[in-house]
């Protein structure tokens, strides 16, 4: 694919998963800086911030998209000639599609160590690291049952229902509003994350929330498997994650609209739970209580508060 490609699928959800996004981002860096036939760097270094900023633009919340590209391309202000230039920002956008996978693999296994022979788990939206856990369970021969939400509007969770389904896992598919309802048979919920900010609170697909609210009501455990590159260190300088909210039309067409002149269709993407809600964060270096994600920040993502301020051009104060 185009570098303007990528960029469209990923913007009308055809690549969907904040651990596809930063993996298609980091792929769509790597091609553009294959196939770029510049001779000067200073050239080369605007061509590629500008297809950094297009790739940045297509989704708002899920933070993974950032810092993807910045891992890429932060290095890239210090090299001084052309050919190396080239050559060490390919390494790096390939080396992270490498972490990501190896990621990904690594949380389930981790997260398959909270989770008991018997167990039944729900489950929302479609998280390759929250699937991991559970698909691990399953190949190290538990006796697992989930439940597994509908995600309306764009109604991930069937993909999420036909892997479980494909691995031999009995699964339950529900529409979302019935999570409340189901939760009293429920052992331990499992989401992903498209973002977490520096207090451990979680920005996910819009419907977590309460999830997790009704999981704290019912005193099951709530845990949030997630790479650590889809820490914010922009909360850091107290700056909010942007909530998207996409078109009405994934809600009501315009020609259903057109007859209610006096309603207003909002489509929020995500919502935010508070991190007193969220048991454990999984990620590839560990388990985490929320309250430690700074921590994650600056040792994972090595990021300080300085270095943000002059350095992260993907990370600008309110």
């Amino acid at each position: 694919m185009t570098l303007e490609e990528t960029a469209e699928k990923i913007r009308t959800m055809e690549i969907r998963g904040a651990g596809r996004i930063a993996r298609a981002a980091a792929q769509a860096l790597h091609d553009y800086s294959m196939e770029d036939d510049c001779t000067n760097l200073a050239l080369y270094r605007q061509k590629m911030h500008a297809a950094a900023d297009l790739l940045i633009s297509t989704r708002p919340t899920a933070v993974s998209l950032p810092n993807a590209v910045n891992l890429v391309m932060k290095p890239l202000k210090n090299e001084t000639d052309l050919k190396t230039a080239k050559q060490n920002l390919e390494e790096r956008a390939l080396a992270f599609i490498r972490r990501s996978e190896e990621a990904v693999s690594r949380i389930g296994t981790i997260g398959a160590r909270h989770i008991r022979d018997g167990d039944v788990v729900l489950t929302h939206c479609n998280s390759e690291a929250a699937l991991a856990c559970i698909l691990k369970a399953h190949q190290q021969g538990m006796d697992i049952e989930v439940y597994a939400t509908e995600v309306r509007p764009r109604n991930q969770g069937h993909i999420t229902a036909q892997t479980l389904s494909d691995a031999g896992i009995k699964t339950n598919f529900i529409v979302d509003s019935a999570a409340r309802y189901f939760m009293k048979e429920v052992d331990l919920c499992i989401t992903g994350a498209d973002a977490i900010t520096v207090n451990g609170s979680i920005i996910n697909k819009i419907g977590t929330s309460q999830i997790a609210l009704a999981a704290h009501e019912a005193r099951v455990s709530f845990l949030v498997a997630a790479e650590t590159y889809k820490f914010a260190p922009c909360t850091i300088l107290g700056e909010r994650i942007l909530i998207e909210e996409r078109s009405p039309d994934e809600i009501l067409p315009a020609g259903m609209r057109k007859n209610l002149p006096n309603v207003t269709v909002r489509n929020p993407t995500f919502d935010i739970t508070p991190a007193d809600y969220v048991d454990l964060i999984i990620t590839e270096a560990g388990v985490y209580p929320p309250e430690m994600a700074y921590t994650i920040i600056r040792e994972q993502l090595h990021w300080d508060t300085e270095e943000m301020n002059s350095d992260f051009p993907y990370c600008e104060e309110e």
